[in-house]
């Protein structure tokens, strides 16, 4: 009797369910502050990744990402082109960004921290994303499971060996973050 309810209390429990990013509904917009004169804006779109989701328990969810660091966009090719050389980057072709998690803190019904090691530049530190769940249901034209998340966080680009014109050119930078995912078949 005892084994029976054992195995009924853990058949009950959710598995995390896998989704992979919808690439044309993820983005990843940065900003940082001009000399004092403007918000300078780019952007990453595009890119892959995937989320173990368990909606019963999000703590056991987890979230990977990587993109090329040559898929920035600036707006700007001149811009773009100063970011590429060693003064910045010095990105190869393949050289990846990744984002892998490593724990999330539940902070509300649809809010937590997502704490993650962050590659970029070569350099892997932890960051904190203050995420957001926007919506989860089934999407009205794919007709499947679909997952919306926003989250934010601030950088300091010169822990990443980008400190290049800092103080100048703001060592903080804004980072914003919404992406759709679909479960995966």
């Amino acid at each position: 009797m005892i084994a029976a309810a054992l195995l009924a209390a853990s058949a009950a429990q959710a598995e995390p369910v896998k989704y992979v990013l919808d690439a044309s509904h993820s983005q990843i917009v940065f900003s940082y502050q001009h000399l004092g004169f403007s918000t300078t804006y780019g952007m990453f779109s595009g890119f892959d990744g995937e989320i173990m989701f368990d909606q019963e328990n999000p703590a056991a969810s987890s979230v990977s990402v990587a993109f090329p660091v040559r898929s920035m966009l600036t707006g700007w090719q001149e811009r773009f082109d100063h970011f590429m050389t060693a003064e910045f980057f010095d990105a190869a072709e393949d050289e990846m960004v990744t984002f892998t998690s490593t724990g999330i803190e539940v902070t509300g019904e649809t809010t937590a921290k997502i704490t993650g090691d962050l590659e970029l530049n070569g350099v892997t530190k932890s960051v904190v994303l203050d995420a957001v769940l926007n919506q989860i249901g089934d999407h009205p034209m794919a007709g499947k499971p679909w997952a919306g998340f926003n989250g934010t966080t601030t950088l300091v680009r010169s822990e990443f060996g980008l400190g290049q014109f800092a103080p100048f050119v703001s060592d903080e930078v804004q980072v914003m973050i919404s992406i759709e995912a679909m479960k995966a078949e």
